[in-house]
């Protein structure tokens, strides 16, 4: 009924330490995509009026 010694669980590795996700390049290019999309998320409605201004000036 009684283990003598007593009991001891299974062994378990140490955890490995976390790894970084990106590299720095990675990271660097992340940031350049983000900032271009944004200032595109900006600019295309500008760029969408001038557009239709524009359809619309050649049908008058």
């Amino acid at each position: 009924m009684f283990v003598e010694g007593g009991w001891r669980p299974s062994w378990e590795p140490p955890p490995r330490p976390p790894q970084p996700r990106l590299t720095g390049r990675q990271e660097r290019t992340l940031v350049w995509i983000i900032l271009v999309n944004v200032l595109l998320w900006f600019m295309a409605p500008i760029g969408g009026a001038t557009l239709i201004h524009a359809v619309l000036a050649l049908m008058r």
